[in-house]
């Protein structure tokens, strides 16, 4: 399986060469360069998963690991050492196929929703940077390698998300998606130095051999403030991941990033970026299972309350992108939720299975989403709900393939989200029951406010589009990559995922659980798509006056409960005041100080010696001879 590089050198040889010379390219050239290369990657990952679960991946009954590549990139200590390969198991092999089919459905999409626009060679330029540096995270062989292109994902994301840099809130939230995750990257940093100073190493197959036993021995005893060390390192690696999966409290960049193109939504902000938390989580599920079982029940917890809370916020949202953007954010707390509910190995094992599940399911119905949304937005030229409504008669294809999306999400069989969806409620019942009814109250949200959305956009009253601006379904090349991914939501919940996906690579049978779970969570979603239709389907005020009685509860879920406003009254009146400014007194006082004070020294030091310097002939006889008598006269009296 050597080929495998190449699907991680395709994108960076795009990038190279995209950035260096596509400037001299016709734009409608630099893309369709662009979307073949991403054509040989999924080709490859295609090839490569057939051959892996269909072929030489399972030894003994167990999917195995495979490193076709690797090589010593910096060596430390014997045992420490920084190493750059590709690791082939189930979960990296899964996520190959996630990133290329997504990221080539945006490159297609992209030729019709991006014509026109300047800067075009420049995007596909950075398409390709995201998917080389997303394709180096999930194949890295070691956690130190994995933090490299963690980081290059969040250049790569910045660049996308302010593409518009022209616009100040584009710059703005670019901005902002950068410096919080580089806070929660700090986190992950200082986790990785914990863990490898204790273990003495940064390989994933080291550290989670033997059920994480390295771990366990090398972190027990070490205490800090009454945790252990391995809490301590998990729980900061787990803050790298909350940052880049948008969990709470560091969620606020995710909805600002709606200012980047709307493809790049459903590349980053969908199906990739933000499921690299979840991703890390998994990849170290061992270690956090036996050495930190306590960061593990945080973890769910905090999926918990993430997955509540901005589904409440999506409900009053009228920007079609941002109810989207929460979605995902209560949908990727879903995912981290079940690896935290989770035990290890067979049915026990049926949280990570599920969040493994819904992961892959989540990446396609989402990308549609936000690929539909963009197609609405290409239409009406605004991504405000109070603009559409009526556009089924105008565009029957995205309308049909965004309610086919909408089901999947709102958990409808056969639908593939339905499937994912209720494996991660049954690993929640079976565990924490407080924990599932929380989530099942989240699934009766999501199916109200993405049945809301969908209302809202293709009916909804009888409003007539008249002028130049009149709707009409989108190109081809946009069309295509809907109908594709709407074949996706449909057939990717009949996978028997347990098959290939456990959290001890040992092939598992689940099946639904038609008497408990299973009826309870689609009466919710039925009743959360009734209570939509009632409200939305036609034009009416009955939205308008039940907000109106909720009053001041309203105004702060529509104001996303001011946290915002809370994280820029921290930064503005602690950080920046008592932290940045102390900071800038010391680098302006003693810095600057200590620097003019050395400068000043040696001004006036070459002011009182510039004499011996004059250029007068007498001067330098006179210091010649009166030098040579104070030589002679030690010599003599000496």
């Amino acid at each position: 399986m050597e080929y495998s590089l190449l699907i991680l050198i395709t994108p960076f040889v795009l990038f190279l060469f995209l950035g260096l010379v596509g400037g001299k390219l016709k734009p409608k050239s630099a893309g369709i360069i662009g979307t073949l290369g991403m054509t040989l990657c999924a080709a490859l990952s295609y090839t490569v998963a057939y051959q892996y679960f269909f072929g030489i991946g399972k030894t003994s009954g167990a999917w195995s690991s495979i490193i076709p590549f690797n090589f010593e990139w910096l060596r430390f200590t014997d045992l420490l050492h920084i190493d750059i390969g590709i690791l082939l198991d189930p979960i990296s092999v899964m996520m190959l196929v996630v990133i290329t089919t997504v990221s080539l459905m945006v490159h297609i999409y992209s030729l019709g929703y991006m014509h026109g626009e300047s800067g075009f060679q420049r995007y596909y330029a950075l398409l390709s940077l995201f998917s080389f540096s997303m394709l180096g995270l999930v194949i890295a062989t070691n956690i130190f390698q994995m933090y490299i292109f963690w980081e290059l994902v969040g250049v790569s994301s910045y660049s996308l998300i302010g593409f518009y840099y022209q616009r100040p809130s584009a710059v703005s939230a670019s901005k902002k998606a950068f410096i919080v995750t580089r806070f929660a990257d700090l986190g992950f940093l200082v986790g990785i130095l914990i863990l490898s100073y204790y273990t003495g190493t940064f390989d994933f197959a080291a550290l989670t051999a033997s059920n994480a036993e390295l771990v366990t021995t090398s972190l027990a005893g070490g205490t800090f403030l009454g945790l252990s060390l391995a809490t301590w390192a998990l729980a900061l690696i787990f803050m790298g991941g909350a940052g880049k999966s948008a969990m709470f409290p560091l969620h606020i960049w995710l909805p600002d990033a709606m200012e980047g193109p709307t493809p790049v939504s459903a590349l980053i902000h969908a199906a990739t970026m933000v499921v690299a938390g979840v991703y890390l989580v998994a990849r170290l599920f061992p270690v956090y299972f036996f050495a930190a079982p306590d960061v593990l029940e945080m973890i769910a917890w905090v999926g918990t309350f993430t997955a509540l809370f901005a589904a409440i916020i999506a409900i009053t949202q009228t920007d079609i992108k941002r109810v989207l953007a929460f979605s995902t954010i209560s949908q990727i707390a879903y995912m981290m939720v079940a690896l935290g509910v989770s035990d290890y190995g067979g049915h026990d094992g049926l949280g990570y299975m599920s969040s493994m599940f819904h992961l892959f399911t989540h990446a396609f119905f989402k990308a549609l989403l936000f690929l539909g949304a963009g197609s609405v937005i290409h239409a009406v030229h605004s991504n405000e709900m109070g603009a559409m409504g009526g556009l089924h008669k105008y565009m029957k294809i995205t309308s049909w393939t965004f309610l086919i999306a909408c089901l999947a999400i709102a958990g409808i069989p056969p639908f593939s989200g339905f499937f994912s969806k209720d494996e991660i409620l049954s690993a929640a019942f079976h565990n924490q029951p407080v924990i599932f009814w929380t989530l099942w109250i989240v699934a009766g949200m999501t199916a109200f406010y993405m049945f809301r959305l969908y209302f809202r956009i293709f009916w909804n009253g009888k409003r007539e589009y008249k002028g130049l601006h009149k709707p009409q379904e989108s190109p081809f090349s946009m069309v295509m990559p809907l109908v594709l991914l709407a074949i996706f939501s449909i057939g990717t919940g009949f996978i028997h995922f347990a098959d290939f996906i456990s959290s001890d690579n040992m092939p598992f049978h689940t099946h639904i659980d038609w008497k408990g779970v299973a009826p309870l969570s689609i009466a919710v979603a039925l009743a959360g798509i009734g209570t939509a239709y009632a409200f939305y389907f036609r034009e009416s005020r009955k939205s308008s006056v039940i907000a109106g009685k909720m009053g001041i509860f309203y105004r702060c879920v529509l104001h996303k409960f001011y946290i915002d406003e809370v994280w820029m009254w921290i930064t503005r009146t602690i950080i920046f005041r008592y932290i940045c400014d102390s900071i800038k007194w010391f680098d302006r006082h003693i810095i600057d100080g200590a620097m003019d004070g050395i400068s000043w020294t040696v001004q006036k030091a070459s002011t009182s010696i510039r004499g011996l310097q004059s250029g007068y002939v007498r001067f330098y006889v006179y210091v010649f001879v009166a030098g040579t008598l104070i030589i002679a006269a030690i010599a003599l009296f000496a």
